[in-house]
Order: structure tokens, then sequence, then C-alpha cells
């Protein structure tokens, strides 16, 4: 009981710094820890280590919701390390994620309606409580990382199966339709906010190429982009140098003139 307690309350944290400054929920840590509280400091490293290579590359971006690799980092190590294996704990790690994703969905959508009421409170200036709503959502983030933890690590892996297939199909299928759609609308947001100028297209349609057509995954096509970007940053440096040094070569001749 004291165990479920403490890495469940380890998972709670975690979330709330996956909210804020999000440095100390990767894998490698979640597990080290795990590992420490429950008194297998090795094996929760070796757990972390390989959940960590696992899951490098998993990331929110925009508005997707990504597998939640809090909820199965914890899970996964703790019942790993009871189970004495780090087949185990992988093999656990990965289902836990993908059920706690439809969690993360569902608290993500939700938390949308505190928008227009955070608004209506800053129109009056009173910040105390525009202070005060933010921990709404981060008592959701911490109970849906906090509470399945708690359940899986102390009734065991039959607890996950249980809760899975206790879902109606109706539920599940609309939830994956949803986590389907929204890393599209992720991508499109962020697109609108990176791309604003129409040469970045460019970039944007070579990447693409890349990635289809030559079917690079995302590190050579990183090492492709960076002395592109390098020499791109340094072509906009020397426009925007010559532009200067003309208007400023404008307003000597002017100030002559006078």
């Amino acid at each position: 009981m004291v165990t479920s307690l403490l890495v469940s309350l380890w998972a709670g944290i975690c979330a709330i710094d996956d909210i804020g400054t999000q440095m100390i929920r990767r894998p490698l840590l979640i597990s080290t820890v795990v590992g420490l509280i429950m008194g297998d400091l090795q094996t929760g490293l070796l757990i972390g280590a390989t959940l960590e290579v696992m899951w490098m590359g998993v990331g929110n971006v925009g508005a997707y919701s990504a597998p939640d690799i809090i909820t199965g980092s914890a899970i996964g190590t703790a019942l790993g390390i009871i189970s004495g294996g780090t087949a185990t704990a992988v093999a656990l790690a990965v289902p836990t994620s993908l059920l706690a994703q439809q969690l993360l969905i569902l608290y993500r959508s939700g938390i949308v309606y505190l928008n227009p009421i955070a608004q209506k409170i800053a129109e009056t200036a009173n910040f105390k409580k525009v202070f005060r709503i933010q921990y709404v959502p981060m008592i959701f983030a911490f109970l849906i990382r906090a509470v399945p933890t708690f359940l899986a690590i102390y009734f065991g892996a039959g607890a996950i199966d249980t809760a899975v297939e206790a879902l109606p199909d109706s539920v599940m299928d609309g939830l994956s339709i949803a986590g389907s759609i929204i890393p599209a609308v992720g991508i499109g947001l962020l697109m609108l906010m990176m791309i604003k100028k129409g040469e970045l297209w460019v970039f944007l349609i070579a990447g693409f190429a890349l990635a289809v057509y030559l079917d690079l995954s995302v590190l050579p096509i990183t090492l492709i982009a960076l002395p592109l970007a390098y020499l791109y940053d340094l072509a906009t440096r020397e426009k925007e140098t010559k532009d200067e040094s003309k208007s400023d070569d404008f307003d000597d001749e002017e100030d002559y003139d006078l």
C-alpha cells in the first residue's frame, strides 16, 4: 500500500511537471525514482534506459497528445520490478501509455472550457483569481496519472486488462478517432505559428519529400536540415544588415542636404 502510494505520488508530481517546466517527465528519471522507492535502483535504471531509448522521439506537437510516457513508465517500471524483468516492464508500459493517452485526450478537451471563465476573470483585472484557476488543470493532471498508477500497482497487471475490456467499443473507437484527428490539427496550428514567411514553405515541402519519397527517418532529415537552416539564417542576417546599411546611408544623405 505504501509503495503504491509513493509511486503514484511521484507519477502525479511528474504530471504537474509535464504542464510546467518539463524537467523530470522523462522515462529515465521516472523509472530511476520508482526503482529507488521500490528498493531496486539498478533494475529501475535499466528499465528507465530501455524506455528512454524506446520513447526518445515521443513528444507533444501542437495539440497532439502523445502516448502518456509518465503513466507508462511508472506502472511499467513498478510491475517490471515486481515481476523481475525489463521485458515485462516494456510489455506493460506500451499498452498502459496508450490507455492513459485516452485519458489525456479527455483531460485536454475538458480544460478548454476553463478558457472563457479565465477570460471573464481577466477582464475584471483580478489576477489572484486568474492565478488560482490554474490549480484546476493541475489537480486533474495529477489525478489522471496518480490514480491509474496506484490502481495498477496495487491490483496488479490484471487491473489494466480489466479496465480496457470494460470500456465499450464505441467509447474506444471514438477516442481512437479523436486521437487520430488531433495530430493533424496540432501540426496545422504549429505550422501557422512557425511558417510566417512564404519561402519557409520550401523547407516544409523538402522535408515532406525526404520523408515520403526517400523514406528517411527523423535523424537523417534533421542532419540535412541543420546546414540548410544555418545557411538560410546567414543569408537572412546578411540581407538585413545590407538593408540597415542602405537605410543609414539614405538618412545621412537627407541630413547632409538639410
